[in-house]
């Protein structure tokens, strides 16, 4: 495993954990605004869900990304570079540029400074790891849109008298409520797998801030809720064909 300084709760690291936290108030500043004060718990919890993953997404991984095209320092090209050209052994660079470092470690931005903070756990967040990168990628240009229209059908659901406006938008929102967890789970899989099967090279548990509340806490809330939306949408959809069944043979017994 990888080794890093103590755990301090310097101002870099309180305006960061500040940032982070300050999320889920936000969403439900979000909730509270979109939806009816009689809405269903569930779709509440839907609705502050999607709202702290959509806010995530562009804010904090959005970030990420930025600071992974933009943010970076030149540096010296080792003469024992140019004999791996062409071979499997030759390392891959963000945009080819061997003669660049990109990642948040190399800016002094707020935002960079969170990343900096985070990658004491996970040191492949310090700079542009091309894996992680794809994923943001899909993670930002995709599941956060997609979380955004999730809160927006549940404001449908719960805001409208429409009943055809209800069926379509509940029909919308559990495809795309399943979609999008599904790759929430699948995206969690591909970013620490490779860290499970090289021995976790990159990841630093040593000391309990980084591996609970960096580590297991940060991550695992993208694991146990969207298993929890699987249940919730397996349960609507398994209520819906019920439904839909025992009606069809009550109109044949009459």
């Amino acid at each position: 495993m990888a080794t890093s300084p103590p755990f301090t709760l310097d101002q870099g690291t309180a305006l960061s954990l500040a940032v982070a936290f300050s999320l889920m108030p936000s969403a439900q500043i979000l909730a509270a605004k979109a939806l009816k004060p009689s809405v269903p718990r569930k779709y509440y919890l839907l609705f502050l869900w999607h709202a702290y993953d959509f806010l995530t997404h562009f804010i904090i991984e959005g970030s990420y990304l930025y600071h992974c095209f933009f943010s970076y320092v030149e540096v010296p090209v080792s003469p024992s570079h140019s004999q791996y050209e062409g071979t499997v052994e030759q390392q891959a660079y963000l945009f080819n540029r061997p003669d660049r470092r990109y990642g948040a470690l190399y800016s002094q931005a707020p935002m960079a400074r969170l990343w900096q903070e985070y990658a004491k756990a996970d040191r492949r967040w310090q700079g542009a790891d091309l894996t992680v990168i794809s994923l943001e990628i899909l993670t930002v240009g995709l599941g956060g849109p997609a979380a955004v229209y999730v809160c927006y059908l549940i404001a449908k659901v719960v805001n409208s008298d429409d009943q055809a406006v209800k069926a379509r938008s509940q029909s919308r929102l559990w495809f795309v409520a399943v979609m999008l967890a599904t790759a929430e789970l699948y995206g969690g899989f591909i970013t620490f797998a490779p860290e499970w099967l090289s021995g976790n090279t990159a990841l630093a548990g040593e000391d309990p801030v980084y591996l609970w509340l960096y580590l297991v806490f940060f991550n695992m809330l993208w694991v146990f809720i969207p298993l929890w939306i699987l249940f919730v949408a397996y349960q609507e959809i398994s209520g819906t064909f019920s439904l839909a069944y025992a009606q069809k043979a009550a109109q044949k017994s009459k």
